[in-house]
């Protein structure tokens, strides 16, 4: 693996840095700042595509050469409709209603470039997301709590107060924000190995029975 400091999270996202830890890997942050807008009638595969490899190419100018950049972004589908973070309280009662009692994607794709060089390989996760059918008090109370600003669709799968999903059948660190099999996978096509643990970790972490790790891992899925 990347020795100290050359493995490079380009990302100021909390949940995203403690995904990355259940790895064991040692790394360093350097978030990017790049337009997030999405392009008219951009699909949501292509959106999350083009944004993590803006991140990765945006750390890897500020990084010092063959450091491993890693980057990756989450964007939420609704009857084909890109949800991006709530701007206001109104905007995610607006998302947190539209999604209630139904299910939607959850898409991440992943950006993993060699710094210094036109290396860069990408993966994509994606997760249906059955909600439950919470009433407007919850999500009343849920919005007051501040928690659904900084994140795509205005909700957290894990937020143990709001507990928005009904049921799940795939990868849950993708809805978190990091899916961390398809990452393992993809540090393995740049000849980095990933320890055997990383899906039990991350299972014990978000307690969650995964169904799909080693479907991931082989390139299944």
């Amino acid at each position: 693996m990347p020795t100290k400091g050359k493995f490079v999270l380009a990302s100021a996202s909390p949940r995203r840095r403690e995904l990355v830890k259940l790895g064991g890997w040692e790394f360093k942050t350097l978030p990017t700042a790049v337009d997030e807008t999405p392009q008219p009638g951009e699909a949501p595969q292509d959106y999350v595509l083009r944004i993590a490899k803006s991140k990765a190419r945006a750390a890897s100018a500020e990084t010092e050469p063959d450091a491993i950049i890693v980057s990756a972004d989450t964007t939420v589908a609704h009857a084909g409709q890109i949800l991006g973070k709530p701007a206001n309280p109104q905007e995610a009662t607006q998302m947190l209603q539209a999604l209630r009692g139904r299910a939607h994607l959850v898409y991440t794709a992943l950006a993993v470039m060699r710094s210094g060089t036109e290396t860069l390989l990408t993966d994509l996760a994606v997760t249906e997301v059955p909600m439950r059918d919470y009433g407007d008090d919850e999500i009343e109370a849920y919005i007051a709590s501040g928690d659904p600003f900084d994140k795509a669709g205005g909700y957290a799968i894990q937020h143990r107060g709001f507990q928005p999903v009904e049921s799940l059948a795939g990868c849950f660190a993708n809805v978190v924000g990091l899916p961390l099999c398809h990452l393992v996978r993809t540090l393995g096509k740049m000849g980095l190995n990933s320890s055997r643990q990383v899906p039990e970790n991350c299972q014990k972490a978000l307690e969650y029975r995964c169904p799909v790790y080693d479907r991931i891992l082989q390139g299944e899925l």
